[in-house]
């Protein structure tokens, strides 16, 4: 994972979106280099999470997996890192970034940043701890950037061995434009390599951020879900190549299979289609610029009708670059701000 001549490109954990059947999918489309999966919550009483533990004991996609968690009580992390590299994980990373408030009060997550001696002594517990790589994923603050000036050097005492750096602080969200400026910063200060994290909406933007940053690599979250050829299109720019561009038609096929991918014909059809909304919001920001395709599909409420309305959009056989557009959304939408 850490040996890689050309830049190491990532898929971002999503919250019950990244999950096993997502992977498998992906990897179809040329896929990451390397998977992180979604946090394993550690408190007192936790147990692993068996649909994320198989993310990494079955993992279906042949590349390396890095398990993560999520919490602040040191020694429960400790007991959970030692479970972890039971398995096949590559690395255990620890999350610095979730911007949910539900996570963040909690003091985990991104909440971790307001307590960086906290920070401090897990490190140094996880450090001891775990014998296969250990990673962190961050935000540059939690409400404010001056902190991470602080926190770098925490992060190299402890020797870890990658660092992803989403360029936004955590009450930044995802409303902001990143601050890519942060991420050069940590490539400039840590011994270890850096991944950037944040807005890889195409494979221009990819090389734009390579070159801004001098980061070692690229973690892509919603972009790839938007557009599963992104890790593809990708290398191929790098590599001085065409990059493929799929055709409506193509797109909509994706759709498709990811409604069998990702839902289970165990529950009811509203609940399939539900989730497959959340793949949608940001599918949708790559069909139409007016927004009117995200209004529509937010109201279907049957397999039929959302596969009649992608069809409506993407029945045809022209190419599809699938970068966001920026359709009128209002302040309290849960795309505002976010869709690149």
């Amino acid at each position: 994972m850490l040996g890689a001549e050309a830049p190491m490109l990532a898929l971002a954990p999503m919250q019950d979106v990244t999950d096993w059947p997502f992977w498998k999918l992906i990897q179809g489309y040329g896929g990451a280099d390397f998977y992180v999966t979604e946090y394993f919550r550690v408190h007192a009483d936790s147990r692993l999470e068996k649909d994320i533990l198989r993310s990494v004991v079955e993992n279906p996609t042949g590349r390396p997996v890095v398990a993560q968690m999520i919490g602040n009580d040191v020694p429960s992390l400790v007991r959970t890192a030692k479970e972890l590299q039971q398995s096949s994980a590559v690395a255990i990373d620890l999350n610095l970034g979730c911007p949910a408030p539900i996570v963040y009060k909690k003091c985990a997550g991104g909440g971790l940043l307001r307590d960086l001696a906290l920070v401090d002594r897990i490190l140094g517990a996880l450090r001891e701890a775990v014998t296969v790589k250990l990673t962190v994923k961050t935000r540059i603050g939690f409400d404010d950037p001056a902190v991470f000036e602080d926190l770098l050097p925490i992060l190299n005492r402890h020797e870890i061995d990658l660092l992803t750096v989403h360029g936004r602080t955590v009450k930044e969200m995802y409303r902001s434009e990143v601050h890519y400026d942060f991420i050069a910063r940590a490539v400039e200060v840590m011994s270890c390599p850096v991944i950037a994290n944040g807005n890889v909406y195409s494979a221009q933007k990819a090389s734009e951020v390579l070159d801004l940053t001098g980061a070692a690599g690229l973690m892509i979250g919603r972009g790839a879900i938007r557009n599963p050829w992104m890790f593809r299109q990708i290398r191929e720019h790098l590599g001085g190549e065409s990059v493929y561009l799929p055709s409506g038609r193509e797109v909509l096929r994706y759709v498709e299979a990811l409604y069998e991918a990702v839902t289970s014909d165990a529950v009811a059809e509203l609940y399939r289609v539900q989730k497959m909304k959340k793949y949608l919001n940001f599918i949708g920001l790559g069909i139409e610029p007016t927004g009117s395709f995200l209004h529509a599909m937010r109201r279907v409420t049957t397999r039929e009708a959302m596969m009649g309305l992608c069809a409506q959009f993407l029945d045809h056989d022209e190419p599809m670059a699938l970068e966001p557009y920026e359709p009128e959304l209002k302040e309290q939408d849960v795309l505002a701000g976010s869709h690149r």
